[in-house]
């Protein structure tokens, strides 16, 4: 077995990686950026070196520099995960070139599927079934327009070089056609610097089953089984399970042997995924093929009891699979829910910032949780904002979708904002528990999914009224050398008089009033809490991070994060963010009419679409910004022009800075008013 183990990759599948490596004995190499230096990637392996600046494009896609390390710290191979170089057949190349062993497929297999045209050409003659589509070299604008419009809308606009969702976008109609596929083409280009395009007949109902595949360099191969990936928001997955829901026998052998034709059509090894869409009526058409480990390979280990990375490392060690097809089988069910720092109610926009509190589930054999970040850590801007991957398995689908449920009411992250509850919501919905379910679900159940602004945080307020006393009572005597003087109890003493406070608690942009006065004295403190004519009766102690309070005789326990003024609660699987509000604050508000304008976290402008001056009309793109792999387009809010803009394409900018200076034109104004 190998001696040494470079993993050319960052954060989670780092990690992951690691563990197989130590287990079977692996020395390990990480690398780090300069943003990852501290990492806990960095802190598993057993040596560490230096690889670039922050930008991955100078660090983690050095492909020369990556080798040079590599020759230097004497590995015999390099894992490259997933993402960066992982599907770069000059970087596969030159492991070879310099008897270094990529824990991957042979180059030839990597450019086979590299392009997705081309990918579509060789499985149309392996017969692997198709989605109708234009795959060609014609790559004028009217051209492709011309297929779209003899295919019927609506349809998809794919980069040739994609994947993960970016350079992809749907048409729905013909006068969409020439935005969309600019868009496409910018990303496409910033994400893979090759702008080729393809276009396809867009199902409107499919499901997105992928097959997980395995060869040997025996010519020996097996499929270890399905994944439905079909819950995605802008083209990625974001809750995958294994097995696929419905799936019969017979078609699971028929999509089994369908990947492993297209596996051996390009004389692959190791591990791969062949990824279909599955329609309504039971057919399926292949989509592409991803020459590497998944993000979601987890839910396949937990159903067939296989670590395959270990089956990775063995293959490329030259050694046989470690199992026949039937000698595999399926064992329960797993989910596989992915933690993004991101804000779900503002089109899932990446979020940065410190990991003030991270607290997962505990793990155990029904759930597992793989991340590359302890509590503490910042989400970058540089990279991908995934935060974390939670794997759940049970004895079937209903059992496994109660476990996750659960362990995402018990995941508590503070400082970023996440998209914790919207999964929560999402697993716990109707629709996602009766099976109906496809690549579409997010926006056919926008209303049911997205997190209401408007709810009811009532039952929650008692809570954080009760840590604000209790905390504020511990501050106020620790504080004090007399701790039996009145003046030092901190609870509104006033001889005569009840001991009555008045708390403001800002929720959103909601304030609410809250009365509490106490009783007792000591560890017998009790607070009456009154909050919208409701009484509570109200004890508890604060001990580190976590409040045990006893409301109107239920016993809770609550994780509470603070930040100056800033508080979070959580509780029974719910949040309340409040601020407590001082009656001579003063607090202002930024002019609502600039807040579209303002970048929302830092990033590259990529785009200018309109000359200063420019007379625009109500909703179109003024510029367009990229951060953290997302476009994020500024539209205009009413008639008018741009009087300036305040930055050009590629120059870098800050989170909160203004981008641009927009004057409506007086009619704008008055039909406003």
């Amino acid at each position: 077995m190998f001696t040494k183990l470079l993993i050319a990759n960052r954060g989670e599948i780092s990690c992951r990686i690691i563990k197989t490596a130590k287990r079977m004995g692996i020395l390990t190499v990480a690398l780090y950026s300069d943003a990852d230096q501290h990492a806990l990637h960095v802190k598993m392996a057993d040596e560490a070196v230096h690889v670039g600046p922050s930008p991955s494009k100078d660090s983690y896609l050095q492909a020369e520099k990556i080798i040079k390390i590599a020759l230097k710290v004497g590995a015999d191979a390099i894992h490259p995960g997933y993402g960066f170089l992982s599907e770069n057949a000059t970087f596969a190349n030159l492991c070879k070139q310099n008897d270094i062993v990529f824990v991957g497929p042979p180059v030839a297999a990597i450019q086979a599927m590299g392009s997705k045209s081309a990918a579509k050409q060789i499985m149309e003659k392996a017969n692997v079934p198709l989605v109708p589509g234009y795959h060609g070299d014609d790559q004028s604008t009217d051209g492709l327009k011309s297929h779209a419009d003899k295919m019927g809308y609506p349809v998809l606009l794919k980069a040739a070089a994609g994947g993960g969702g970016k350079g992809m976008r749907q048409v729905w109609q013909a006068s969409e056609f020439y935005d969309a596929l600019a868009a496409a083409k910018r990303e496409a280009m910033s994400s893979f610097n090759d702008d080729l395009m393809l276009v396809e007949k867009y199902l409107t109902e499919p499901r997105h089953v992928e097959i997980q595949v395995f060869c040997d360099n025996f010519g020996d191969g097996v499929y270890l089984f399905e994944r439905d990936c079909s819950v995605q928001r802008r083209h990625q997955k974001i809750i995958e399970e294994a097995p696929a829901f419905g799936m019969t026998q017979a078609l699971r052998a028929q999509m089994g042997e369908a990947a492993l034709k297209a596996a051996k059509a390009i004389n692959y090894t190791g591990a791969g995924t062949v990824e279909f869409l599955l329609d309504s009526d039971g057919q399926f058409y292949f989509m592409e093929m991803n020459t590497r480990l998944q993000v979601e390979h987890p839910v396949t280990e937990m159903i067939t009891g296989q670590d395959l990375v270990e089956w990775q490392l063995r293959v490329a060690y030259n050694e046989p699979l470690p199992l026949a097809q039937d000698a595999l089988s399926i064992h329960g069910h797993a989910f596989e829910a992915r933690i993004y720092a991101e804000d779900p109610n503002n089109e899932f926009l990446p979020a940065t910032g410190k990991l003030a509190l991270l607290q997962p589930p505990i793990e155990s054999e029904h759930v597992r949780v793989d991340t590359g970040v302890v509590q503490g850590d910042e989400v970058s801007v540089f990279y991908d904002p995934m935060i974390a991957k939670l794997i759940v398995w049970d004895e079937n689908r209903d059992k496994a979708l109660a476990r996750l449920t659960k362990a995402l009411t018990e995941y508590h992250i503070d400082g970023v904002v996440t998209n914790i509850e919207f999964l929560y919501k999402l697993a716990s919905s109707a629709p996602f528990k009766a099976q109906q379910i496809d690549t579409g679900f997010i926006e056919k159940n926008h209303d049911v999914l997205l997190l209401d602004d408007e709810q009811d945080v009532k039952p929650l307020l008692p809570v954080a009224a009760l840590y604000l006393m209790l905390n504020s009572q511990h501050n106020h005597t620790s504080s004090l050398q007399d701790r039996f003087s009145p003046w030092s109890l901190g609870n509104a003493w006033r001889a005569n008089e009840q001991h009555q406070q008045n708390l403001e608690l800002l929720v959103g942009d909601n304030t609410f009033s809250v009365q509490v006065s106490q009783t007792g004295a000591g560890s017998q403190i009790v607070y009456d809490i009154k909050v919208d004519q409701q009484n509570y009766r109200c004890s508890g102690k604060i001990e580190d991070n976590q409040l045990i309070s006893t409301i109107n005789g239920h016993r809770t326990l609550a994780n509470v994060t603070a930040h100056q003024d800033d508080y979070s609660v959580f509780c029974n699987g719910n949040v309340i963010r409040f601020k407590s509000v001082q009656a001579d604050l003063g607090e202002t508000q930024d002019n609502a009419a600039d807040a579209g304008f303002i970048a929302p976290m830092n990033g590259t402008v990529v785009a200018i679409l309109v000359e200063p001056q420019q007379q625009v009309e109500k909703g179109q793109t003024l510029m367009v910004m990229e951060a953290m792999k997302m476009e994020h387009s500024l539209k205009a809010p009413a008639a008018g022009c741009v009087s300036e803009f305040y930055f050009q394409a590629g120059d870098l900018v800050d989170g909160g800075v203004e981008l641009l200076a927009f004057q409506a034109t007086q009619e704008s104004i008055k039909d406003a008013t």
